[in-house]
C-alpha cells in the first residue's frame, strides 16, 4: 500500500512539474518596447514629429520652402497612417562622430508598412535584400536603409548597418542601453519637441558629463538651448562685470569672456587647464604663465576694414640718374581687429613672456600677434587693448559672456545664460535667411 502511494505522489509531482515546464517554455516572450531596441551611439535625439511640423511650420511658410508642404502637420499625419507608423509617439534619433546616423519610429500596423515600401518602388529605386532573416530595403540614390518589424521601423544611413539592425532585432524586453535610459530620465527639456543628448567619450575625456540641446523656432531664426553638466565642480564663475569692446557694424567675429577664474590657478590637473595647455602647445603659448595673470575679462572683435598709415620705401632717381631711397606714406586697408584682456600683478611676466616666445613682436612703434596686422596698444589700470585703427575702440562695462561667429553668411550668436556648481545654460540663435537660399538654389 505504501508503495502504491509512494509512485501516486511521485506521478502527480511529475505531472505537475511537467504542466509547469510546459507553461513556463510555451509562455510568449514579452515584445521589447522601442526603446529597448535603440542602439548606443554617440549622440542621441527624441523628436515630437508633429509638435516639431507646428513649430517650424511659420518658418516654412514665410521662407517659402518648395517642400514645406511635406513638411506640414497634414502631410506628415496623413503619410504615416498610409506607413502605419504611430506619430504620436516620439520618434528617435541616434548618430556616431564618424557621420553614421539612423532613426527609429514606432509602427502600429505593419501590414501597411509593407504596401507602402511597395509604392515607394513606383518612384525610387528600392532593392530588396535578406540580413540574416530580417528583410531590408535599400534606396540605392540616397545609400539609405529600411527595415521594419511588428512594432518598429528603422532607417539608417553610413556604414556599420549591419551591427545596429542586429542590436535592433536581438533586443529583449528591458534591455534599454544604459545612455538612451539615461537620456530619458532627463528632466530638462522635456516639453522640447526636438532634444538631442551626448554623453560622448571625448566630452568625458574633457570632463563634460552629460550634454543635452534643445530646438526652439520662430519664422526667421532658430535658437539651440543648451545644458552640460560637468563631472566636477569648475573652478571658474561668472564675474559680476568687465570691459567688452563694443561691436560695430562690419563685426562677423566677436567673444567676450568675463570670469573668476581664481579657483582654476594651481590647478594643472583640471579638465579646462589641460585643454588649454594642449591648444597652446601648437604655438608655444605660456599657458601657466596666462592663467596667473588673467584676470577674467577677454574681448575679442574682428571684421570690416580700417585704414592706417603705412611707411615705405621708393627708389627715386634724381636728375643726375642717381638711386636714392625716399621713405614715403601711403593709407592701406586692414583688417580691423581688437582684444582687450585683464592682467593682475603677474601681468608684466606673461607679456615679457609672449615677447620671449615671439607671439607678441615689435612693428616700429606698434605690435603684432603673431601674424597680425600691426597694433596700437594702451594700457589702463590692469587692461590691455591692442586694435588695429588709430582711434581705439568703444568699450562698455559688462557681465555678459557672449560670443557671435559669422560662417558662410551665416551669423551665430552665443550666449552664456548662467554657470552653477556644475552645470551651465546656454544658447546658439542664428537665421535662417541664408541657409534656406542655399538649399532653395
Amino acid at each position: 500500500m505504501f508503495k502504491k502511494v509512494l509512485i501516486f505522489l511521485i506521478l502527480a509531482a511529475g505531472l505537475g512539474a511537467f504542466l509547469f515546464l510546459r507553461n513556463y517554455f510555451n509562455k510568449p516572450v514579452p515584445e521589447p518596447a522601442l526603446e529597448d531596441r535603440l542602439p548606443p551611439s554617440d549622440f542621441l535625439g527624441r523628436v515630437y514629429l508633429l509638435e516639431l511640423s507646428r513649430e517650424t511650420s511659420a518658418m516654412m511658410f514665410y521662407n517659402k520652402l518648395p517642400f514645406r508642404d511635406m513638411l506640414s502637420y497634414d502631410f506628415i499625419l496623413s503619410k504615416a497612417k498610409g506607413f502605419g507608423l504611430d506619430v504620436q509617439r516620439p520618434a528617435y534619433l541616434f548618430a556616431d562622430e564618424d557621420g553614421n546616423w539612423g532613426a527609429m519610429i514606432e509602427v502600429n500596423d505593419s501590414s501597411r508598412v509593407y504596401s507602402g515600401i511597395q509604392g515607394l518602388k513606383k518612384n525610387l529605386h528600392v532593392s530588396d535584400s535578406l540580413y540574416g532573416s530580417q528583410p531590408v530595403y535599400r534606396l540605392e540614390d540616397d545609400s539609405l536603409y529600411l527595415a521594419y518589424g511588428e512594432h518598429w521601423m528603422l532607417f539608417y544611413s553610413g556604414e556599420g548597418f549591419a551591427d545596429k539592425l542586429q542590436y535592433i532585432v536581438n533586443a529583449h524586453k528591458g534591455s534599454i542601453d544604459p545612455a538612451w535610459k539615461a537620456f530619458l530620465a532627463e528632466t530638462r527639456f522635456k516639453d522640447e519637441s526636438l532634444v538631442l543628448y551626448s554623453n560622448w567619450d571625448k566630452f568625458r575625456e574633457n570632463g563634460i558629463e552629460t550634454a543635452l540641446f534643445a530646438h526652439n523656432s520662430d519664422s526667421v531664426s532658430v535658437t539651440l538651448l543648451a545644458y552640460i553638466r560637468n563631472s566636477e565642480p569648475w573652478n571658474f564663475k561668472p564675474k559680476d562685470a568687465g570691459w567688452s569692446i563694443v561691436p560695430n557694424s562690419a563685426t562677423d567675429r566677436m567673444i567676450n569672456l568675463h570670469l573668476d577664474i581664481s579657483g582654476l590657478r594651481g590647478k594643472p590637473d583640471d579638465v579646462l587647464y589641460r585643454y588649454l595647455s594642449k591648444l597652446g602647445k601648437k604655438i608655444s603659448f605660456p599657458t601657466d604663465e596666462f592663467i596667473a595673470a588673467w584676470d577674467g575679462d577677454l574681448s575679442f572683435r574682428m571684421g570690416g576694414t580700417q585704414k592706417v598709415e603705412q611707411q615705405y620705401i621708393e627708389s627715386v632717381m634724381d636728375e643726375n640718374f642717381e638711386i636714392t631711397e625716399v621713405t614715403r606714406t601711403q593709407m592701406i586697408d586692414v583688417p580691423a581687429f581688437s582684444v582687450l584682456f585683464s592682467l593682475n600683478e603677474n601681468g608684466d611676466r606673461f607679456i615679457n613672456k609672449l615677447f620671449a616666445k615671439g607671439i607678441l613682436t615689435h612693428d616700429g612703434t606698434k605690435y603684432r600677434f603673431l601674424y597680425s596686422p600691426p597694433l596700437y596698444m594702451k594700457k589702463r589700470q590692469n587692461y590691455y587693448i591692442f586694435h588695429s585703427g588709430e582711434k581705439q575702440p568703444e568699450v562698455v562695462k559688462t557681465s555678459a559672456s557672449n560670443g557671435m561667429w559669422t560662417n558662410n553668411g551665416t551669423r551665430f550668436d552665443f550666449q552664456l545664460d548662467s554657470l552653477t556648481n556644475r552645470e551651465l545654460f546656454g544658447r546658439v540663435s542664428f537665421p535662417v535667411q541664408h541657409i534656406v537660399n542655399s538649399v532653395t538654389r
